[in-house]
Parts: C-alpha cells; structure tokens; sequence
C-alpha cells in the first residue's frame, strides 16, 4: 500500500508545470489534496481531469498571507489535518542587476521568498500541535550555484534554501521534516515570467531541445519520494537535472 495514500497535501502554484504533475502524481497515489493557485480556470480544468479525485481548490496568491492561510484552514476544515505543504509557485524573470529591473526584484522577493514564508506560517502552528508534518519547497540548482543574469533570481533560491534548512533544525523535535526539490531546466511555463527577450528565448529554445530539460513529471515523481518515506526519515534535497545540463 502507497505511504502516500490518503496523507492530507497541499499544494500551492498548482495551476501548471511541476504544481499540476505532482496534483495528478498525488491523486493517482490516494492523497487527499487541496490545491491553489491565482489562475482560477485553470484549476478548474484540473480537478475536472481528475474526476476519480475529489480536490477541492482555492484561488490564492502566495504574497497574500490571508489569501494562504485560508487555504490551509480549508484543509483542517476539510480533513482535520495537514500532512503535507508544497510551496511550489515561483517566478525567474531573468536580467543583468546593470538594468535595474526594481519591479522585477521585488515580485521575485515576494513570491519566492515571501510566498514560502507565508506557507510555513500557516501550517506551523498546526503541524506543532500535531507533532508531525512535512513541508516541501521549490527550490532550484540555482539555488545551489550562481551564473550570469541570474544573481536576484539566484538570490531568492539560495535564500529557500537557507530557510528551509533552518526550519529543519528548529522543528526537528517536534516531527516536522523539511524538503528542498532543486530541478535544472524544466519544461514548464517559467520561462514566460522573464521580461528579457534575450533571456525568454534562450530558455524558451532550451525548453524545445532534447535531453536539455526535465519533464514536469520527473519533478513530480521526485515530491512524491520525498513524501513517501518514513517520518523517521528526512530528505533535506534533492538536486535533480537534465543529464546534459553543464551547471
């Protein structure tokens, strides 16, 4: 029987990409999932592929700590638990710091950052009171390594990282498990949240290049891993690229 079966998940950015494989992943293996994200037809359209599935849905926007918590009180309302939080929505508009894009860095702090923070928030107090939980964020290889164009974006991930490590050491004691999921180039639609036309195209040909980007599901069966081992075991990453990606 799956370890996964019937444990309570949410998943925030589940609209598309990694959000929605790991939604269809999850379903398939009996999890019982509520799921967000800030496009409404979207997630409509994926519960309604999933008609096996009975996921209930909100629309939130991870910078809104309001928008998240009601999400994760649905849950308890729902299931009287939460088991599992999938911080997953991200954006990666990459530039050169000599442009001074000021609005893109600080969508990039409020939604990488600021939108983990919010999930963590929410959920602490009740994973605490449960004394088990497990708290899954998106990271990135960037969040591992630095390279031109990508010192903000970079930045946000390696802030995950540190974050989510910390977490680890301060809920420890009371059975709360942290994961970091560190995908190189995926094909998903992140590359639509680069403004940089130079940028957007490089990763947009990547994406279409054979061998040079993971599928959203190869992410997804990598969440469901972490998920799936024993409360006595903590996975604190997991790096996962393309076999061709040089970094």
């Amino acid at each position: 029987m799956s370890t996964i079966q019937d444990k309570v998940v949410i998943i925030m950015g589940a609209s598309s990409g990694i959000g929605e494989a790991t939604t269809r992943k999850l379903a398939q293996e009996g999890a019982k999932l509520v799921i967000a994200a800030r496009r409404e037809d979207r997630l409509k359209s994926l519960v309604e592929s999933l008609p096996n599935a009975e996921i209930p849905y909100v629309v939130a926007d991870v910078t809104n700590k309001g928008e998240v918590q009601s999400v994760v009180d649905l849950a308890v309302e729902k299931y009287g638990r939460v088991d599992v939080l999938f911080n997953n929505a991200g954006i990666m508009p990459l530039a050169p710091l000599s442009e001074a894009r000021f609005d893109e860095w600080r969508q990039m702090l409020d939604i990488n950052i600021m939108g983990v923070l919010n999930g963590i928030a929410a959920v602490l107090p009740i994973m605490k009171k449960q004394q088990s939980g497990h708290i899954i964020a998106t990271d990135s290889v960037a969040g591992h390594v630095v390279y031109p164009g990508s010192a903000v974006y970079c930045g946000t991930k390696f802030a995950v990282r540190a974050i989510m490590e910390g977490l680890r050491q301060e809920e420890r004691e009371d059975n709360i498990r942290s994961t970091i999921i560190s995908p190189g180039a995926v094909s998903t639609e992140l590359y639509t949240t680069i403004n940089d036309l130079e940028n957007q195209e490089w990763v947009k040909n990547l994406r279409n290049t054979e061998g040079l980007c993971l599928k959203s599901s190869d992410i997804a069966d990598a969440v469901a891993y972490a998920i799936s081992t024993p409360e006595t075991v903590a996975v604190s990453e997991i790096l996962i690229r393309p076999t061709k990606q040089v970094v």
